[in-house]
Parts: C-alpha cells; structure tokens; sequence
C-alpha cells in the first residue's frame, strides 16, 4: 500500500498568553513511502516525525495537507477505518493478559461483517506469534517477558490485524544496545516476509540507515532530504543533514574558497573548481582522511585509538569547530603512526574529494564543485 504526503500541515494552537502563534510540528512535508517498502522517519528530538506518524495514523488531525493510502483520501477518516497497525514506543500490553490474549485481543473486538469465529482468532493469532518467534510464550504475561519479547507481542498485535500500513514509533529506544540489534534486525525480517508498507520512525541514525529502504530527514518539522540511506549519507543537500547522519559524526572545519582552492586555515587542501571565493563549512567525513608524508592538512597528533574493527586518528586543528577531529584509517596507516610518531607531532592528511562537503556559511546549504576536467556550459556555448 502505496503512502503519499501531501503538504502535510499540523498546527498546535498556542497555550498561555493571548495573541500568541501556534506551533507548527510539522510543515508542509510532502512525500511518498512506496508500496511494501520500509522508510524510517529520521531526525532529532522535537522535530515533527512523531506527529507525522500520528497523523498518517489519524491520531491526530492535520491542519493543511492530505494524505492518501494509494488512490483513497484517508485525510479525515477514523483511526479504526485506515486499515493501520500502530507500535508504541511503550509497548502497551495489558499487564493481566497473557501473550496469546494480547495478540487476539484486537481481533475480538470486531463487530458485525468483521466478526471472526473463535477458530478464525486463535489461528490468526498463532500465525503471528510464530511470524516474531513467540509460539512458545503464549501463555506468559509481559511482566514476565525481556523487553525485546514485549516488542515483539505488540508487534504481533499490530500485524494480526492484517494491516494495510504498519507505524513503529521509536520501537527500540527501550532496549539495550544488544537487544537493539537483535530486534532491529528481526523488524526488517517480519516486513520483508510479510511485504507490509512499514514506517519506522527513530532519531538514531544507525538504526534508520541499517534497516530501511529510504530515509527521510527532518528538523523543526520541515523535510530536509529524502532518498536510500547511502545516497542520502553520500550526498547531503545541507550541513544538518551531513552532521545529524555518520558514526563518528563528521568533521566540521571553518574553511575559505580562494582562487577556486579550499583553504582550511592558511593552506589550501583542495581543488574547489567552479566555486567562487567566499566563506564555507567544510565538513570531511571520517574516512575521507588519508595520512600522507606532504599532505597539504596538517593537524596537531593527539593519540591512536583502536576500538574492534575501527582504527581512528584522534588529532586537532584551529579551523576545527569540534574538539578533535577524528579519522579512520587503516590499521598499517595507523601502526607506523603508532611507532614512529612522537606525541603531539603533526599528522599530515590528503582528503578524499568524494568524501569532502563544501556548506554556505550563512544558509548551511550545499555548495557543490565542478567535477574535475569538466568545462563549464558558459565555456562550452562560447565554443
């Protein structure tokens, strides 16, 4: 079931002193989640992608916009007519029913042509306790349960219904780093298996850019970027959007276009063609970094770190508007520092253009360079 957003509009009238505006959690967002896919709503606290859910939801009414589920206008239909499977982030299990009573509990209450005979309920519900693994606990209570198996029964819950659209709202901030991943990866199970056009809203951007198919972006519920995880992380159209994605964070430097040059400091790193001279952020990605004996980067060595698969570079510079820049390299490039660097000895880096972010200084948004030996259209129609 297709999703389609829009101008997604939604005003909260102003408390307190009169005269006041509203405020606008989510403004004009417009969008589309294709059939079957999973798209996780990605953004920091605050920033409109819960209230988007509840609107698609119909928790909530919007105060502009449409939304459609394929051809149907659902705009201003009842939550219990939409067809939606919702997923709390608290769960929300009945404490004194037991699993099985949880997962047929929305089943029993339908009325009328919707009715199901008893036999009708208990298959529905086995299949979906053993769709997430939970046949075996059926006649436990979620006081009983880890975290991870409560998510899993309100996830049951939802799909018993045969929902046309499924909502998770932040599923996991509940659990451990470990059972995290573990039931991260059992949700993009269950939605592959099932086909089920699925959002997933979430502000870690690991969770988003592990499971889903696209992402959307938000801040103070505007839509910032929009695209698959990779493209999005490989190709930010903004400063928020290329700092709030990668782990570790990006680097952030004051930085100066002069003769068509990056400058980071004094010292031009970089070619930046087609780009006029004026004041940028550049933001390198950690892994843009290549230690390099002339390296036109030079920073202040602070120390090697390994953790597991990742070797970074822990070192500074003045134009950094972070406290350390940190660099993964590889573990040669990082065991010959390692062994024949003194402490607080310079390291030099070349960067890796694909990996290097030129950001307006002003409007944070992405100046993008001329690919090298390209000729501009105004050379090329003086030809």
């Amino acid at each position: 079931m297709e999703i389609i957003l829009r101008n997604l509009t939604k005003t909260f009238p102003a408390r307190g002193k009169k005269g006041r505006d509203g405020v606008t959690a989510v403004d004009h967002v417009s969008f589309t989640v294709p059939d079957g896919e999973l798209v996780g709503l990605l953004g920091p606290s605050g920033c409109g992608k819960s209230t988007t859910l509840n609107l698609i939801c119909g928790l909530e009414s919007p105060t502009d916009g449409a939304i459609f589920f394929g051809e149907e206008d659902v705009t201003r239909l009842a939550p219990e007519l939409r067809g939606v499977g919702m997923v709390f982030q608290n769960y929300a299990l009945y404490p004194h029913l037991t699993v099985r009573q949880n997962i047929r509990f929305p089943l029993e209450n339908r009325t009328g042509k919707d009715r199901l005979s008893r036999q009708d309920i208990d298959r529905k519900a086995e299949e979906a306790a053993r769709l997430v693994q939970m046949e075996e606990l059926m006649d436990r209570r979620p006081g009983e349960l880890s975290g991870g198996q409560q998510q899993r029964v309100a996830i049951a819950r939802a799909l018993v219904k045969s929902p046309r659209v499924l909502l998770l709202d932040e599923p996991l901030s509940n659990l451990d780093a470990r059972l995290r991943l573990q039931t991260r990866e059992e949700i993009r199970r269950i939605q592959k298996q099932t086909g089920i056009t699925t959002v997933f809203v979430t502000h870690d951007q690991e969770e988003a850019m592990s499971i889903c198919d696209r992402i959307a972006v938000m801040r103070d519920g505007v839509l910032m970027q929009q695209g698959a995880p990779q493209q999005v992380y490989d190709d930010p159209e903004s400063l928020f959007v290329a700092r709030f994605l990668g782990t570790p964070p990006i680097n952030v430097f004051h930085g100066s276009i002069r003769n068509q040059k990056l400058c980071i400091g004094d010292q031009p790193v970089m070619d930046a063609a087609g780009a006029a001279d004026q004041e940028v952020w550049a933001g390198v990605r950690p892994e843009g970094f290549v230690p390099c004996p002339d390296g036109p980067l030079a920073c202040r060595m602070e120390r090697v770190e390994v953790m597991g698969r990742d070797t970074s570079i822990i070192s500074s510079h003045s134009a950094c508007t972070q406290p350390v820049i940190r660099s993964i390299v590889s573990s040669e490039s990082a065991a010959s520092l390692r062994s024949g660097q003194p402490a607080e000895a310079l390291v030099r880096f070349a960067l890796k253009p694909d990996k290097v972010f030129l950001f307006d200084r002003d409007t944070e948004a992405r100046i993008r360079l001329r690919p090298a030996g390209s000729v501009p259209a105004s050379e090329r129609s003086a030809r």
